[in-house]
């Protein structure tokens, strides 16, 4: 750098093109990402912010991040607030909350208790189409940080503007629904049911989930709604079944079926995880009665019929796992949705299409196989792809294995790892 400042000037393009790119690629100390940095600082300031600003969230270097965060703040670039804000609403096993370096550099220019404040303002300000993405990321980041009343507030009042649609369809969901969205996949969902062509399945929503009592509601999560359809539609007594009566339902359902369990890759310490005394007291109202729907769909002779079909199609398919959604209609009948993926990676894991999440938001289930071979029983059970895969939909999932060509056992999850072994199913 030092020949090349003599040589040709920090005004030529290529060089400077290349101290951007040193500020984010890999392959450079952290000293010579400095010294491109302060070169950058004295010329091209506009640049510098534009780069950062765009790499800042996508970098995974963290002793530069920290460096670089250290920079925004001693020389208080302010424009680089929302470059902080998206880069320390992802989550990372790295730190503790209070030392992300990003909230750490936002403290200093801005102070401990201005940070919600800050954020708050952030999601408002932004506005544009493309600008979704961070108003989402600011959204999960109150949430994370315990700034919940902060939105609370907003939606409760009168105060979103008129052109401010994402704003106002999480008003509509936490107003109509009771339910604030709490993560991206929330979000989507809450928006997705708020379009016109949804509009029935959204004030059949609203009666159902009005007819809960508060113990209920105060738990909702969007994963509940078709649930609260379904149980509004075929089993009404249920509405008013406590959450305890139902989870005892379950313990003697379940008491003496045969359980396998994810020995491999699960992350399981016991098999214990996956039995239900081990989460009963984790289970809401929305669990348990996924729980029962789910074990009355085990005994309808036509999905199991269905599932062992598509599952032997899924043996014999070494590029992917294959999967889908499962649904109630309106006369009762389970349906299972086939949705093989268009990605495909490896025999053991399932990438869902696009039109597979469409289908979901008013259906019961996601579900999957582990179908590798016929005798998976030390896999049955959802891996951790299938956990993270639950915390990020955070919707109600269920994994079927193979124990024999004609038994399967089956796993309800969602997110928080909560496992429920339901045990197994014949196809005859």
């Amino acid at each position: 750098m030092g020949m090349l400042d003599e040589q040709v000037g920090l005004d030529n393009s290529q060089y400077r093109e290349t101290l951007h790119r040193m500020l984010w690629v890999s392959g450079y100390t952290n000293d010579a990402r400095h010294a491109a940095l302060n070169r950058l600082w004295n010329v091209d300031r506009d640049g510098v912010i534009k780069t950062v600003r765009q790499r800042l969230p996508r970098m995974d270097n963290w002793t530069w991040i920290e460096q670089l965060c250290e920079w925004i703040a001693e020389e208080e670039v302010l424009e680089l607030d929302a470059a902080l804000i998206s880069s320390w609403s992802q989550p990372t096993m790295r730190y503790e909350e209070a030392d992300r370096p990003e909230r750490q550099a936002l403290v200093l220019m801005y102070g401990e208790g201005e940070l919600a404040t800050l954020v708050f303002q952030s999601l408002l300000a932004t506005n544009k189409s493309w600008q979704q993405g961070y108003r989402t990321r600011c959204w999960e980041l109150l949430l994370r940080i315990g700034a919940q009343d902060k939105l609370l507030t907003l939606l409760s009042g009168s105060s979103i503007p008129e052109d401010d649609m994402f704003l106002l369809d999480l008003q509509r969901a936490t107003l109509e629904l009771g339910i604030m969205p709490q993560n991206k996949e929330e979000i989507l969902w809450a928006r997705e049911l708020c379009k016109p062509e949804y509009s029935d399945f959204w004030n059949e929503a609203v009666e159902a989930l009005s007819l809960l009592d508060d113990d209920r509601r105060v738990s909702l999560e969007m994963r509940d709604i078709p649930i609260a359809v379904t149980v509004s539609r075929h089993w009404p007594e249920l509405a008013t079944k406590s959450t305890s009566s139902l989870v005892r339902f379950l313990e003697t359902e379940l008491k003496n079926r045969k359980h396998y369990f994810e020995y491999e890759g699960g992350g399981n310490t016991s098999t214990l995880n996956e039995l239900l005394p081990s989460h009963k007291n984790k289970l809401s109202w929305g669990d348990a009665v996924a729980i029962r729907v789910a074990l009355e769909a085990m005994e309808v002779p036509e999905v199991r019929t269905h599932f062992f079909d598509y599952a032997n199609r899924d043996h014999l398919d070494t590029s992917t796992e294959f999967g889908g959604v499962v649904e109630l209609d309106k006369q009762g009948r389970f349906v299972i949705q086939e949705f093989e993926p268009i990605i495909r990676n490896h025999d053991r894991r399932f990438d869902a299409p696009q039109k597979m999440f469409d289908a979901a938001y008013t259906s019961l289930f996601h579900f999957h196989f582990h179908a590798q071979k016929y005798k998976n029983g030390n896999h049955a059970g959802p891996g951790m792809g299938d956990k993270k895969y639950a915390d990020n939909t955070r919707a109600n999932c269920l994994v079927l294995t193979y124990v024999n060509s004609n038994t399967m056992n089956v796993d309800y999850y969602r997110h928080g790892h909560v496992v429920v072994d339901l045990g197994t199913i014949t196809l005859n």
